[in-house]
C-alpha cells in the first residue's frame, strides 16, 4: 500500500517539503504498513526549486548575482547533473522580499540578477532551464536579464544605456548576442499580456511601487517595439508576457522561451501522474484552500488526478473556505488553525498543528482505506 504526499507550501510558515515530512512522520507511525512517497508541489513561483530537488534528488548551486536593486547576494537554483537541467526561481535574485529593507522604486528595480543566475547554469553546460516567475520585483519587461545575457541596448549615440525602467526612453536599437540559448520553459500561471488595462504595470505594479502607470506604459511599449523591429519577435499580447513585470515577455522576447502552466510543468517534471497511478492514497493542500484554489491551484490539479485514477484524495490545509464545490473534490479535508487562534501564532506553530491534525485524522484516513472502522 502506498501513500503519495503531494502537498504545496503553507505560503509563510512551512515549505512544501516541509509539510510532507510533517505527514510523513505521522503517518508512519500511524500507518506502518504503508509505503509513503513524498512529492512536494509547486506551481511555479516561490518553492519550486525545492519542490523539484526533493522530488527528483537533484542538488543546489550557489552563485553570485545581483538583487533587484543591483546588491551583491548569494542565490541557489537547482541542477539536475544527469539531465543537465537547472531550475531556478526569478524571486531568488530579483524577488520582492530581498529589498523590503530599501523603499520600493520600480524605476530602479532589474532583473538583472535573474539573468546572472541564468547565464551561470548556461555556462554550467545547461541543456534546459526551467523557471518560475513569481514574487518579482520588477517592472522592466526583462530588460535588466537580457542585458546580463549579453545583448547591448543603446541609445541615438550607440551608446549602451543602464538596464533600468528609468532609461528606457534612451533606447534606441538591440543588438543580440552571438549566442543560441537553451530550451526554456517558464512556470506562469497568470494570463496578463504585457501593456493595457490588464497589463503588467497596472495589476501587478502597485504592490512594487508603481503609481505613475502612463510612465512605466510608455517605456515598456517603447522596449516592446523596438524588440520588434530589431528582432522580428513581438509577444506582448500572448497570456502570461505581463507576468513578473513583464519578464514573461522578457524571456519570450529574448531568449525564445514558452510559457507554460506552472502546475502543469511541474507535475510533468516530477512524473506526479504516474506517481498518482501507483498509489493508493492522495494527500495534497495548501496555505489557505478557497475558491482561488479552484482556478488551477496546485491541489485541485492533484485531486483531479487523483479522481481521474480513482483514488481517494485527502487535503490539509492552514484554513479551507466553506464551500461545497470546494470540498466536492476532496474525500477528506482538515483545516489545521483552530478557528479561535490567532494567524500569525498558527503560522509559528505550523508543524506542530499540522502533525496533530494529521493524527486527529487517522482513524478516518483507515476508514477511508477500509483498514478500520471511525470510532
Amino acid at each position: 500500500m502506498r501513500i503519495l504526499i503531494a502537498s504545496d507550501k503553507y505560503k509563510g510558515s512551512l515549505t512544501a517539503t516541509e509539510v510532507a515530512e510533517t505527514l510523513s512522520e505521522v503517518l508512519t507511525k500511524g500507518l506502518p504498513d504503508f509505503e509513503i512517497d513524498l512529492c512536494p508541489i509547486a506551481d511555479g513561483g516561490e518553492g519550486t526549486t525545492e519542490a523539484m530537488i526533493t522530488a527528483l534528488g537533484g542538488q543546489w548551486i550557489e552563485s553570485q548575482t545581483l538583487d533587484a536593486h543591483t546588491r551583491p547576494i548569494a542565490a541557489r537554483y537547482g541542477w539536475m547533473p544527469q539531465q543537465s537541467q537547472a531550475i531556478l526561481e526569478m524571486s531568488a535574485a530579483s524577488g520582492l522580499a530581498l529589498i523590503s529593507d530599501l523603499p520600493l522604486d520600480a524605476t530602479q528595480a532589474s532583473t538583472q540578477g535573474t539573468g546572472l543566475l541564468m547565464l551561470d547554469a548556461i555556462q554550467r553546460g545547461a541543456k534546459k532551464l526551467v523557471i518560475g516567475i513569481g514574487g518579482s520585483a520588477t517592472n522592466d519587461g526583462g530588460l535588466g536579464m537580457a542585458a546580463a545575457l549579453g545583448y547591448q541596448f543603446l541609445d541615438a549615440q550607440d551608446q549602451a544605456i543602464q538596464p533600468i525602467v528609468a532609461n528606457l526612453h534612451l533606447l534606441e536599437r538591440i543588438v543580440p548576442p552571438a549566442v543560441v540559448f537553451p530550451e526554456i520553459l517558464v512556470a506562469c500561471d497568470v494570463d496578463n499580456p504585457l501593456l493595457g488595462p490588464h497589463g503588467a504595470t497596472r495589476i501587478y505594479g502597485p504592490q512594487k511601487g508603481v503609481t505613475d502607470f502612463a510612465f512605466f506604459e510608455d517605456r515598456l511599449k517603447k522596449l516592446a517595439d523596438i524588440a520588434a523591429r530589431d528582432l522580428g519577435c513581438d509577444p506582448r499580447e500572448i497570456p502570461g508576457s505581463g507576468a513578473a513585470g513583464g519578464l514573461g515577455y522578457g524571456l519570450m522576447t529574448f531568449c525564445g522561451a514558452r510559457l507554460v502552466s506552472g502546475f502543469d510543468l511541474i507535475s510533468q517534471q516530477i512524473g506526479l501522474e504516474e506517481r498518482v497511478a501507483k498509489a493508493d492514497l492522495i494527500i495534497t493542500g495548501e496555505g489557505r484552500l478557497d475558491a482561488q484554489t479552484l482556478h488551477g491551484k496546485g491541489p485541485i490539479g492533484v485531486a483531479l488526478m487523483a479522481r481521474r485514477h480513482g483514488k481517494a484524495v485527502v487535503a490539509f490545509a492552514g484554513s479551507i473556505e466553506d464551500s461545497p464545490a470546494l470540498r466536492a473534490h476532496f474525500d477528506l479535508a482538515y483545516a489545521i488553525k483552530p478557528s479561535h487562534m490567532p494567524l500569525a501564532q498558527a503560522i509559528l506553530d505550523a508543524r506542530t498543528l499540522l502533525a496533530t491534525a494529521a493524527e486527529r485524522a487517522l482513524p478516518e484516513i483507515k476508514a477511508l482505506q477500509g483498514l478500520a472502522p471511525v470510532q
